[in-house]
């Protein structure tokens, strides 16, 4: 899946921001900048086993960004005009929205992971044996045969949350990482006994 590698990408985006906009010391700004680069890193090298390690330092080194600019926000707050005090509150707001967006996705990431571990065990999870290309990307002709198989499936049996993890794989291997998410999305709630809202296949 994409998701881990969108949410790095999203880390790198934030650091971006607060070193243009925000005046920070030195040691601050190089600690963001060794955060962008940490996470451009994982962006570069995410394969096979090597994603969960990375994952897991860059949610440690994003956590450790948050929780600076959260000092940050209260250290411009004491003592300060308006305008410290709006930006004391920004940086104090930015770093809620952070974490509720990394833990997001650590809990959809985990989700995902349980429901792959249930797929393996009963023998269910797809081989990955689509043929490729040189440089290693999935041939198209190949993923639209596959997706059509898994799409019909859904549509067979629209409640049952193996078939809505399957379509995901197939939107992912496509290409299409929003579709892939949502289909995932599908596949989680069923499986925790909710319903899927109407969704395109």
């Amino acid at each position: 899946m994409g998701s881990l590698r969108l949410f790095t990408a999203g880390a790198i985006v934030l650091a971006v921001l607060t070193l243009m906009v925000l005046p920070l010391p030195l040691g601050t700004r190089l600690f963001l900048l060794a955060v962008g680069v940490f996470c451009a890193v994982f962006i570069a090298v995410d394969a096979g086993g090597r994603g969960r390690i990375f994952a897991s330092l860059v949610t440690v080194a994003l956590s450790l960004y948050l929780a600076l600019t959260a000092q940050r926000g209260v250290l411009l707050m004491q003592g300060a005009g308006p305008v410290g005090i709006a930006l004391g509150l920004a940086l104090i707001v930015l770093p809620v929205l952070g974490a509720w967006a990394m833990v997001r996705e650590i809990v959809f990431g985990a989700r995902t992971q349980q429901l792959a571990s249930l797929m393996a065990a009963e023998g269910k999870l797809p081989e990955d044996n689509l043929p490729r290309t040189d440089s290693g990307r999935i041939e198209r002709a190949a993923a639209d045969a596959q997706f059509a198989d898994y799409a019909q499936a859904v549509e067979n049996h629209p409640q049952d949350w193996s078939h809505w993890f399957n379509l995901s794989l197939a939107y992912d291997a496509a290409g299409d990482r929003k579709r892939a998410r949502k289909a995932m999305r599908a596949a989680i709630s069923l499986y925790r006994g909710g319903s899927v809202a109407s969704i395109s296949v």
